[in-house]
C-alpha cells in the first residue's frame, strides 16, 4: 500500500483553514479539518470511530493537568515516579530558549529536540560533523509549532515549551530506535503500533497485544515484509503501558526496547491528532469501540 499524500487542493484548503482557525468554531474548524485529511465528514454528536472520539476528547473533556504529560521534559519525573527511574532516558539539560543550549556541553553524540513537537528531531552521532546553524533552524522551526491552536489538542496549551537534550541510543539495529506506541483505553493497553525506519522510508506494522500482525495500515505504509519477534520482556511493557495510562479514556505510551532494557519515550493524548487514515476503515471503528465517552 502506498503512503497517502495529501493532493494539491486539499494543501491549499488545509493552509487557508488554518488562516480561518480565529474566526470560525472550534468544532467547525475541526470538522473541516477532519474531512479534508481523513475522508469523511466526523458525526461529532455520537462519535464512533477511533478518529470522530479523539475529536469529541478535545472538545467535551479538558484536563489541563495533561500539559505536563505531553511536555517532554516535566513528564519524564512523573513517570519516573510511577514506574521507575530506570526507564527514564538520561537528560543532559533542558533549555528556556534555543539561544540557552551550552553545545560545548553535549557529548559527542546525542539527540536534542523541542519539548512540545513531534518528529523535528536534531539526532547527533558526532558532534565534530554537526552543522550547528541548521540544527538550531531544525529546532525554531519545530519550537514553533502550536499543536493547540492548528490541531485544537488542548494539552500543549498548559504545556511548558522549552527545549531537551538527551542521551543517544539505538536498539538491537545498531542504526535506528524502534517506537512501540502502544494504544492504551482506561489502563488497558489494546493495539501496539511499532513504528520503523523512520529516518529512510518511515513504515508502520501494527499488532494485538498477542503479537499478531493486523493487516492494517495506519497513514504510513506497512511493512509487513520485515519480520519483527515480540520482544522478550513483552509483558513487561504491557504492565509499563497499562501503569502509565490508568484512569485515562485514551492515551498513547510510547515505549523503546534496547537489548532488553525499557524506556519511556512519551504520552499522546491525540495520535495523529485524531486525523490518520485507516485502510481498512474498519478499524477506525474497532479502535473507537474501546473509548468511552462520559
Amino acid at each position: 500500500m502506498k503512503h497517502y499524500k495529501i493532493n494539491p487542493f486539499k494543501t491549499l484548503a488545509l493552509k487557508i483553514l488554518d488562516y480561518l482557525d480565529s474566526i470560525l468554531s472550534v468544532s467547525l474548524y475541526l470538522k473541516i479539518k477532519f474531512y479534508l485529511r481523513v475522508g469523511y465528514w466526523p458525526d461529532l454528536k455520537n462519535p464512533q470511530s477511533f478518529n470522530e472520539k479523539l475529536q469529541w476528547l478535545k472538545l467535551h473533556d479538558i484536563h489541563p493537568e495533561y500539559g505536563k504529560l505531553v511536555d517532554k521534559a516535566s513528564v519524564k519525573e512523573i513517570v519516573g515516579k510511577i514506574i521507575g527511574e530506570e526507564y527514564i532516558i538520561p537528560t543532559y539539560g533542558i533549555y528556556n530558549t534555543i539561544d540557552d543550549i551550552d553545545w560545548s556541553q553535549l557529548p559527542s553524540r546525542f539527540v536534542l529536540k523541542s519539548t512540545c513537537d513531534s518528529g523535528g528531531v536534531v539526532i547527533c552521532k558526532d558532534k565534530e560533523a554537526l552543522d550547528i546553524s541548521v540544527s538550531i533552524k531544525k529546532l525554531k522551526k519545530a519550537g514553533e509549532k502550536d499543536y493547540s491552536r492548528f490541531n485544537k489538542e488542548y494539552p500543549y496549551k498548559y504545556a511548558s515549551h522549552k527545549y531537551i537534550a538527551e542521551s543517544y541510543i539505538t536498539d538491537e539495529s545498531d542504526y535506528e530506535l524502534k517506537d512501540y506506541k502502544f494504544f492504551c483505553f482506561d489502563g488497558v493497553p489494546r493495539f501496539v503500533q511499532l513504528d520503523f525506519d523512520r529516518q529512510t522510508n518511515h513504515r508502520r506494522n501494527v499488532y494485538d497485544t498477542e503479537w499478531n500482525l493486523l493487516d492494517l495500515q495506519i497513514q504510513f505504509p506497512k511493512g509487513h515484509d520485515r519480520i519483527f519477534p515480540k520482544p522478550k520482556n513483552f509483558n513487561e511493557m504491557l504492565e509499563v503501558a497499562a501503569k502509565l495510562s490508568a484512569g485515562i479514556p485514551h492515551v498513547r505510551i510510547d515505549l523503546y526496547n534496547v537489548n532488553g532494557q525499557i524506556y519511556f519515550g512519551e504520552m499522546t493524548f491525540f495520535h495523529g491528532s485524531g486525523m490518520e487514515i485507516f485502510t481498512p476503515r474498519k478499524w477506525d471503528y474497532e479502535f473507537g469501540k474501546y473509548i468511552q465517552l462520559q
